[in-house]
């Protein structure tokens, strides 16, 4: 059993370590570039990375790399070693400041959405001193932002960390005003719960889909699913929970506050939930957790499937982002402490959060946008496409006392009686949870659950960050003149909440009622990718990423267009893949099955002239014909494909993918599916949906 404590961060270059291998003028001055976000002297930086190094080769490793997250949504890596040659043939292990603060990867290849021609390959890495180095697979890993040339934004940490730093200057001015003189530092948090399905890896090296586009294209439903709520919150079955036992510690190791387990709503799926951390951070721990997971399952014998929809009719997988701002102090501003009405430093914080929900809608809607999740939003298992907040009841009516200009009482928190005499009574929260809605308030924080299982949380965050930044300094603009304090904040709610309150919605979010609703109150609707990204250039939207420096036109432009392509070239990789499929395997099987009935009625033909095998010759026209339209549907997808190459422009094709790729793939897989229920098993050429979902 291993102990958690001596284990935990063994693998990371933490505040403990840095204290013990760096001389104390040096950790002192890490420490203030880290908190003041100044330049990093090169002569403290050698320091640094030679301490780094010493750590480093204690702990086995031979090679550095500058670990970044580029727009391919995983994260990228180039290991160098710490060999440097001496006289004689030998070698000493070196690595110096200039190494530690700067790299330089080949960036032709990274998605760069036209920044960067193939032919210019030149990009930098800069080392964020903000989030910790570790040691992964003999390397010293050392966190960087990722840039072109010619200094844009090829990478997903850098806006995240531009809007970290908007935030903290605009909530630091709302502090001020209220007469905050002690907080020097207010940062973002997120905690972000992380759900997943685990298969056999024999199961899951017999299915192209899987291997090749993380979901099955195919896949006729089997008799039990979710249905009977079983698997949601069960016990974990003895393979299962020797992985996650594993997971645990491996991640630990990293420092990651690995927290809460257990089985998810479909069969196979899991979550794992960590402790909230700042968002830099947290977004570099979630890319390592889902890293560390599919590593860890491999050594079980088990894949890890982090796409969002990996089986249909089943639930997909998400990612509940719970956001909320801190101080340096340890005060979080989204606390609504115990009389929500008088704390009007957070209902401040509150309004303008409500309102950057509902100027951004589009943006919200945007940074889930992905070919996977377009597959999970609105199903009953995740949120809708329709942005909308959930404050609950308590909160509700202290917005309503606000705009009535009435006294706000609070009941204070109901005592939940079990009725049983063994059983304890206790207090229970002012308001339910709401399990449909986009983005609720969850007590001190709002969960943002919209986002897919496979997605950079950075995405997220860095709107999420830079709309409230931006409501903020409006808010500190007015408050600033404001000769009443009190009054001019109060009347600011007021007036915010009004505006705004079409955004609030504490109701079913899955009701048809809702979508009526929504449209009535003039909520957007983006059904999927390629009716949100033509938004994300708007006029609207290039003045509030380039006025607060977190994107220019060009880097948001370009994210744009990588988003856009990214989706083309999925659904074009699943269509190519149902293809080859349907050709080289579901015909040929159906066709062999065909030939087995036909011969088994021949054969009863031959032992009873008088006997009619109705059975066999049932099957076999509804086979037959099942396989006749299977056949049109593929030569209508294979067309389809081509004529992809057709349309020009990355919003069009996108959109042209969905409209008749997309739809071509789910006729064809209607037919398979039906198909497949009709078959053999043992005829059918891959594993069925049951060995899938309950053969761990």
């Amino acid at each position: 059993m291993a102990n958690v404590p001596e284990i935990f961060g063994e693998r990371v270059f933490n505040d403990e370590t840095m204290k013990k291998y760096l001389p104390k003028g040096t950790y002192k001055e890490l420490k203030k570039t880290i908190e003041d976000g100044k330049a990093l002297d090169i002569n403290i930086a050698n320091v640094v990375a030679h301490a780094m190094k010493e750590w480093a080769i204690e702990n086995g490793a031979t090679h550095f790399t500058h670990w970044f997250q580029p727009m391919t949504g995983i994260t990228a890596e180039k290991h160098d070693g710490f060999i440097s040659p001496t006289a004689g043939g030998k070698v000493i292990m070196e690595f110096s400041g200039k190494e530690l603060i700067k790299g330089e990867p080949d960036a032709s290849s990274f998605p760069s959405g036209g920044i960067r021609a193939t032919f210019e390959a030149r990009g930098y890495t800069a080392w964020d001193p903000t989030s910790y180095a570790f040691i992964k697979d003999g390397s010293l890993c050392i966190p960087t932002a990722f840039c072109s040339y010619t200094g844009e934004a090829l990478d997903k940490k850098t806006p995240l960390l531009r809007s970290m730093e908007c935030v903290n200057t605009h909530a630091l001015r709302i502090l001020r005003i209220f007469g905050d003189t002690e907080t020097t530092h207010v940062a973002t948090t997120v905690g972000p719960e992380q759900e997943y399905f685990l298969v056999d890896k024999n199961v899951f090296e017999k299915r192209k889909d899987l291997i090749y586009c993380g979901r099955t294209l195919f896949g006729a439903r089997p008799p039990k699913g979710q249905e009977l709520e079983d698997h949601y919150f069960g016990s974990i079955k003895p393979r299962v929970s020797a992985f996650m036992k594993d997971l645990d510690e491996e991640l630990w190791k990293y420092g990651i506050l690995a927290k809460t387990k257990h089985n998810e709503v479909a069969p196979a799926q899991h979550e794992l939930a960590p402790i909230f951390d700042t968002t830099n951070i947290a977004t570099d721990q979630n890319q390592l957790t889902m890293e560390v997971m599919k590593k860890v399952a491999a050594r079980h014998g088990l894949v890890c499937l982090l796409h969002e929809k990996p089986f249909a009719g089943v639930n997909g997988s998400g990612k509940h982002n719970n956001w909320s701002m801190s101080t340096n102090t340890g005060k979080n501003l989204l606390d609504p402490s115990k009389n929500p009405r008088e704390n009007t430093l957070f209902l401040v914080f509150l309004a303008a959060v409500i309102r950057a929900v509902d100027e951004h809608q589009d943006l919200l809607r945007i940074s889930v946008a992905s070919a996977g999740n377009d597959h999970r939003l609105g199903a009953n298992e995740a949120p809708p496409a329709i942005i909308s907040m959930y404050l609950g009841d308590d909160l509700t009516e202290v917005l309503r006392a606000v705009l009535s200009g009435k006294e706000y009482v609070s009941e204070g928190k109901p005592v939940m009686e079990t009725t049983a005499e063994v059983l304890p009574n206790f207090t229970k929260d002012t308001s339910d949870r709401n399990r449909t809605s986009p983005f609720a308030f969850t007590g001190n924080k709002f969960e943002f659950r919209m986002l897919g299982s496979a997605e950079n949380i950075a995405c997220a965050n860095f709107i999420i960050n830079t709309m409230v930044a931006d409501v903020l300094e409006d808010f500190a603009d007015q408050l600033e003149k404001a000769d009443d304090l009190k009054s001019a904040a109060e009347a600011l709610v007021k007036k915010t909440v009004e505006e705004h309150k079409r955004i609030i919605f504490n109701g079913n979010n899955y009701s048809e009622e809702w979508v009526e609703e929504a449209k009535k109150r003039g909520l957007l609707n983006l059904r999927s990718l390629p009716d949100a990204l033509p938004l994300y250039t708007s006029e609207k939207n290039i003045k509030l990423f380039t006025k607060h420096h977190v994107l220019t036109e060009v880097e948001l432009r370009s994210r744009c267009e990588v988003l856009l392509e990214k989706y083309s070239k999925i659904i074009n990789i699943e269509a190519l893949t149902a293809l080859d499929m349907a050709k080289k395997d579901i015909v040929p099987a159906v066709t062999a099955y065909i030939k087995e009935l036909a011969e088994t009625a021949n054969l009863v033909k031959t032992v009873d002239p008088e006997l009619v095998p109705a059975a066999e010759t049932e099957l076999l026209k509804k086979l037959t014909s099942l396989l006749n339209c299977f056949v049109k549907k593929i030569d209508a997808l294979d067309k389809a494909v081509v004529g992809a190459k057709e349309v020009e422009g990355a919003a069009e094709n996108a959109k042209y993918f969905q409209e008749s790729v997309l739809a071509a793939m789910q006729e064809l897989r209607a037919v398979a599916d039906e198909m497949e229920s009709n078959m053999s098993a043992k005829a059918w050429p891959y594993p069925s949906y049951g060995t899938l979902l309950f053969s761990v």
